[in-house]
Parts: structure tokens; sequence; C-alpha cells
């Protein structure tokens, strides 16, 4: 299981982050497990500037914008 972070403050583009993220491991058979990172503090501590911003494994992959499906799908399928 994949551990993806979705981080920022609780926004409307946050929510959609994390839903289309639950959308794409679904539709490829993929599980993850998503966490909500809200504390300001540990967002910056990852080096994000621009929320939303999604973290795989502890690794940010994507900051500033709702990220497309396609991009999303790149992240999660198995190497």
């Amino acid at each position: 299981m994949k551990k993806v972070q979705v981080l920022g403050s609780g926004c409307s583009k946050c929510v959609t982050t994390a839903r289309l993220i639950e959308e794409v491991s679904a539709d490829l058979g993929v599980p993850v497990a998503v966490e909500k990172v809200q504390d300001m503090r540990q967002i910056a501590a990852m080096g994000v500037m621009h929320t939303p911003a999604v973290a795989i494994e502890g690794k940010v992959v994507h900051s500033g914008s709702v990220p497309l499906k396609d991009k999303i799908a790149g992240w999660l399928r198995p190497a």
C-alpha cells in the first residue's frame, strides 16, 4: 500500500486533490493510504511553499495546483 499525503490547509482544492487520488487508485486497483496534512509547520518542513501539494512515500511530487488524473496515475502505477 502506497502512503500518499495531501498537503494543504484543507481548502476545496486540497479536498479535490485527495478525492482524485482516491478515485484514480480505485480505477487502477492500487491500494493507497491517503493522509491529509494541514499542519503548516510540517508542510513547510517538507519544502512546500504552494498548496495543494502531494507527497508519495514522503517525497513531494507535486505542488501548487490540483493534479490531473493522468499525472496521478503515473505516480500510482507500479514501477
